[in-house]
């Protein structure tokens, strides 16, 4: 293995470390922070399959830790509406004009934080609202490689916080991205490079996400909400940028 490879893998596993960490943390955020490394590194086409597998992993282990405290319902319901459009999505990215549609995100992502400060206490959303959550976010993360922030505001307007949102957030991200993968596979895009990159990647999502669930146990609920409040303000400009 030459060095610019290795340096390439060096600085890509220390992106998914902190992918999987803050991720962990905060319940999402680490993907749309990770898609500009990734791209620069490998370019668009593959930064979003490769993110998707790194996704696998570090949703799969936050399933795991949090697993006591799932809403599965609602997993049900994200589901139900995440897998085709997620699939749809897969197959038009080789096609998509993806720079309009990640600047109308941002600025939604941005809305969103503007309003629950607004309406600080917004009305529980019914358990079939996640139905058209799952198909909007299972269709933007397939074309753009992850929009978790598009579903934070919801499952912390039914109530969720910690351990709660950040395994059912997990559950559901998990089935979707299993959606995108056999779809990103069926058109091609799954080339050697994804997946050897993948799986190299797989060990450093692991540990961030271990890191991460050593941290979330110790800030109280209303400074989680900051910190994915936050979280939600930094990818809505990333995403006004362009990245």
């Amino acid at each position: 293995m030459n060095g610019d490879l290795l340096g390439t893998l060096a600085a890509a596993s220390a992106a998914a470390f902190a992918l999987a960490w803050l991720s962990a943390v905060a319940g999402f955020g680490g993907g749309v922070l990770l898609l500009p490394v990734f791209t620069a590194l490998f370019g668009l086409r593959a930064a979003v399959p490769m993110l998707t597998l790194t996704q696998l992993a570090s949703n799969g282990a936050r399933v795991w830790f949090n697993r006591r405290d799932l809403n599965w319902p609602l997993v049900g319901w994200f589901a139900l509406g995440a897998v085709p459009c997620a699939v749809a999505g897969g197959l038009l990215l080789a096609h998509a004009p993806l720079g309009p549609l990640k600047r109308l995100l941002g600025g939604f992502l941005i809305a969103v934080v503007l309003w629950r400060r607004i309406n600080p206490h917004p009305r529980r959303p019914a358990d079939r609202t996640f139905a058209g959550v799952g198909a909007a976010s299972g269709l933007g993360s397939a074309l753009l490689g992850s929009v978790g922030p598009l579903t934070a505001p919801f499952f912390l307007a039914y109530g969720l916080t910690r351990a709660a949102y950040i395994g059912t957030e997990a559950a559901s991200a998990l089935v979707m991205h299993t959606s995108k993968i056999a779809a990103y596979g069926a058109g091609n895009l799954l080339t050697r490079t994804v997946l050897l990159y993948g799986a190299a990647l797989t060990p450093a999502t692991l540990l961030g996400a271990w890191a991460g669930k050593k941290v979330v146990g110790r800030i109280s609920d209303r400074l989680f909400v900051t910190l994915v409040e936050a979280g939600l303000v930094a990818a809505g400009v990333l995403f006004l940028l362009g990245f």
